[in-house]
């Protein structure tokens, strides 16, 4: 991602709607696996560490921050062990981490099939993979170009990609639906005026922040349950099979 990405996420990511109800969403999800203290967590892609906190409520034994900018795990120093390496070739031995996450990752990836080879090769079995991407390519705009990002997914060859490797798909599911019109709306609006902007993030005052928190928060709560047809984002929690 553009240095400017990084910088935006590193002031807004603690009170931001979007990185507030992803991190609630995660919350859940992790929970829901039962996480112990012995699991090694690591996380894929961790950026200036907006999903940290989420991961050091687990605490685990390790919890390993990964990123292939090193300006972003500069701004991680004391908060999680770092490693520096892209998501296609990890420095991990096999079989041993408990839970992966990749939030947002795989979008920045040429080849994201290598990717995935990766997390199920460094997962243990029975460990976990939660993965999250950007949904729907009519949904492109300016965040997708500042965030370098290669593509937006659809539901179907999501699944189909994944399927095609070890891993079980617990569930998958769209989010962040109940803005799903307005963003789309805002993205045509921006493309169209040609508005160039570090981060779509910047777009934001106190009021916005706090009906779009609780609109996300109502979103994020609901879509694991409701599985929505459509939303910005897609959610796929799996499990790589015991030995």
């Amino acid at each position: 991602m553009n240095r400017d990405v990084y910088d935006v996420e590193a002031e807004v990511a603690s009170s931001h709607w979007w990185f507030v109800g992803r991190r609630r969403l995660l919350s859940r999800l992790i929970a829901a696996l039962r996480p112990d203290r012995t699991w090694r967590v690591l996380e894929i892609g961790a950026g200036t560490g907006a999903n940290l906190a989420v991961l050091a409520g687990i605490e685990s034994r390790l919890v390993v921050a990964c990123d292939v900018s090193v300006d972003a795990l500069r701004r991680l120093q004391n908060r999680a062990t770092l490693a520096r390496a892209d998501a296609t070739s990890l420095p991990f031995m096999s079989d041993s981490i408990d839970l992966l996450l990749a939030a947002d990752v795989i979008e920045h990836v040429e080849r994201d099939d290598l990717a995935l080879r990766e997390f199920v090769r460094v997962l243990r079995p029975g460990g976990h993979l939660i993965l999250t991407v950007p949904a729907f390519q009519s949904l492109w705009g300016p965040q997708d170009i500042v965030a370098q990002h290669r593509r937006r997914y659809r539901r179907r060859p999501l699944l189909r990609l994944v399927r095609e490797t070890p891993l079980s798909v617990t569930t998958c599911f769209h989010f962040n639906y109940v803005l799903f019109l307005p963003i789309w709306a805002a993205r045509k609006i921006l493309l169209a005026l040609r508005v160039r902007v570090s981060s779509e993030n910047q777009i934001n005052t106190s009021l916005l922040n706090w009906v779009m928190t609780r609109a996300f928060g109502l979103d994020v709560d609901t879509a694991p349950t409701l599985k929505p047809p459509f939303g910005v984002s897609l959610c796929l929690v799996a499990t790589k099979p015991p030995a």
